[in-house]
């Protein structure tokens, strides 16, 4: 597909995406980058699965294709920011350089076309398994990897039986963050974060579960991921923010033509 049929935003953001494990539905990303564009494209963490690639290499075809197709979108004058998370910490050695184009930062302040200023940050500084109890975070890394297993093979069963798709994993991982998150949520963490540095709201990543929300009147938006439930965020021309959510390819989708599920910034506000 020519990208210039792709449809036009004014930025997106993508977290979470974990190349290099098995998980990542790269297919999937693919199909998204060829059928969104945007003036800018922030990575927000998680983008290469550093913590898996340590236990064994994984880089088939389809996660190579991926990175070329950000690269590419970079050298045809998108703006690509890439905020490193946990699992590619590695790249937070590069903040300030440019590679291919594309621009790693620490974090950063994105404004919106409608006057909003948002904190963009992974997240995973304010995990209490991250940051206190680091052989925990790992541990809960590989039952994750489990998890994903089981899901497969449970929902290949489902299909047998004519029920819809349920993801285990997505369920049973944010059960874990609850339970070992700071003091309240991980969105009221993130949110204060906001408050503290003057801002009103912040795009973030880390917990797989995107969301579009107003919490002590900052905004609260979290990416999700491209391993379960496939979601980026789009900001629109005038602001507005949207969750674009990717389960099946544009090909998939066009004979049924369904609704469009979305969420805005101003129906969640």
């Amino acid at each position: 597909m020519d990208d210039s049929a792709a449809t036009k935003y004014r930025t997106l953001f993508l977290s979470d995406l974990h190349l290099g494990a098995r998980g990542s539905q790269a297919e999937l990303l693919l199909d998204f980058l060829r059928h969104n564009d945007a003036e800018t494209i922030y990575l927000v963490g998680d983008i290469v699965d550093g913590w898996r690639l340590r236990n064994g290499w994984y880089w088939p075809q389809s996660h190579n294709d991926v990175v070329q197709k950000l690269l590419r979108k970079a050298r045809k004058g998108a703006r690509v920011i890439y905020v490193p998370g946990n699992h590619d910490e590695f790249a937070r050695d590069y903040t300030g350089l440019f590679f291919g184009g594309v621009e790693v930062i620490a974090n950063g302040v994105h404004e919106t076309a409608d006057g909003k200023k948002l904190l963009v940050i992974h997240g995973d500084e304010f995990d209490i398994v991250v940051r206190n109890a680091r052989w925990l975070a790992f541990l809960g890394d590989w039952a994750y990897e489990w998890a994903i297993f089981i899901n497969t093979h449970y929902n290949r069963i489902r299909r047998m039986f004519g029920v819809g798709y349920w993801s285990f994993s997505a369920w049973a991982k944010l059960k874990v963050k609850n339970a070992v998150n700071f003091i309240g949520d991980f969105e009221k963490t993130l949110v204060a974060e906001a408050a503290r540095r003057g801002v009103d709201g912040v795009v973030c990543g880390h917990i797989h579960h995107a969301a579009i929300k107003t919490i002590d009147g900052k905004l609260y938006v979290n990416t999700g991921d491209f391993v379960e439930s496939c979601t980026a965020i789009a900001e629109h021309e005038d602001g507005t923010l949207e969750i674009l959510h990717w389960l099946t390819t544009a090909e998939e989708r066009a004979p049924a033509q369904p609704a469009p599920l979305r969420l805005t910034a101003k129906a969640a506000a």
